[in-house]
């Protein structure tokens, strides 16, 4: 029998490539979205069910993994991979914007995990595939809100995993590097207030490092994370931690071996900040 895996965030980059993926594998898949209505791709392809899912609507998480239960029976894996990212001066971020980029990043993914939970103890089985960063473990300037609430999904999924095992159910993490999605375009906010003149040449110099970074080829596409993910899912052991790309494994290498100064220090000079 087919196994089931539910991807939020599965319109776009990493989630749609994922769905792809596993069913390319001969997996079922729960392709949820805020839009299905706008799917164009996955809609044509066997063994995917489209449903509307946001992660900041409980009603709609409920109603996706009910109707996915019906379709496919079971659910084995979810991959909590929807999110976006505010880049800017803290400064400029309104509350609401900073409740925001939590409820989507963090409270959503909880809430997702907490819907399919009751599903998982029935079987004494499941697996939670929590999509964070190589920004769960450094950070890049004008990026705080999102590095925050990657370092949450980084300790929520580290300790749930204790919980987890002896009822039967893995909890992993898979920490990409620069993926070439539209993180940069309808993923990211950019928030910078030019009345806050103190900030304006630091911000400048950032967003113009940022679009170059952004726009090199050398970044790691959405189907090598997705092949990571799969691997994460079908490898039979208690892993925790999947790196997705050679530029993460270089950054998180140099952030053990260095200390806190040294590290910032890199960090600096690489991005062109003074």
């Amino acid at each position: 029998m087919s196994k089931t895996i539910l991807i939020t965030g599965a319109s776009s980059g990493i989630g749609k490539a994922a769905a792809k993926k596993f069913q390319a594998e001969g997996w079922n898949v729960i392709a949820t979205m805020r839009n299905p209505e706008k799917e164009d791709e996955l809609i044509s392809i066997d063994n995917v069910l489209i449903v509307k899912l946001d992660v900041q609507n409980l009603t709609s998480i409920a109603s996706a993994i009910e109707e996915g239960i019906g379709k496919f029976g079971k659910i084995d894996v979810v991959l909590n991979n929807a999110g976006y990212g505010i880049l800017g001066t803290f400064e400029s971020a309104s509350r609401e914007s900073v409740l925001r980029q939590f409820d989507v990043n963090v409270f959503g993914l909880f809430d997702v995990t907490r819907a399919i939970l009751p599903h998982f103890r029935k079987n004494k089985n499941g697996m939670f595939i929590n999509i964070s960063s190589v920004g769960g473990k450094t950070t890049f300037p004008m990026m705080q809100l999102y590095h925050a609430t990657k370092f949450a999904v980084e300790g929520f999924t580290e300790s749930l995993q204790y919980e987890m095992e002896p009822i039967g159910v893995k909890v992993k993490i898979v920490e990409p590097g620069s993926i070439k999605t539209d993180f940069s375009g309808r993923s990211m906010d950019f928030q910078h207030n030019e009345e806050l003149t103190e900030y304006n040449e630091f911000a400048s110099g950032v967003m113009n490092t940022f679009e170059k970074l952004m726009s090199s080829e050398n970044r790691n596409s959405p189907d090598m994370v997705a092949d990571v993910i799969f691997n994460a899912a079908t490898d039979g052991t208690n892993t925790l931690r999947y790196v997705a790309g050679a530029d993460a494994e270089r950054l998180l290498e140099a952030r053990k071996a260095m200390n806190d100064a040294e590290f910032l220090s890199m960090m600096k000079t690489s991005l062109n900040i003074k």
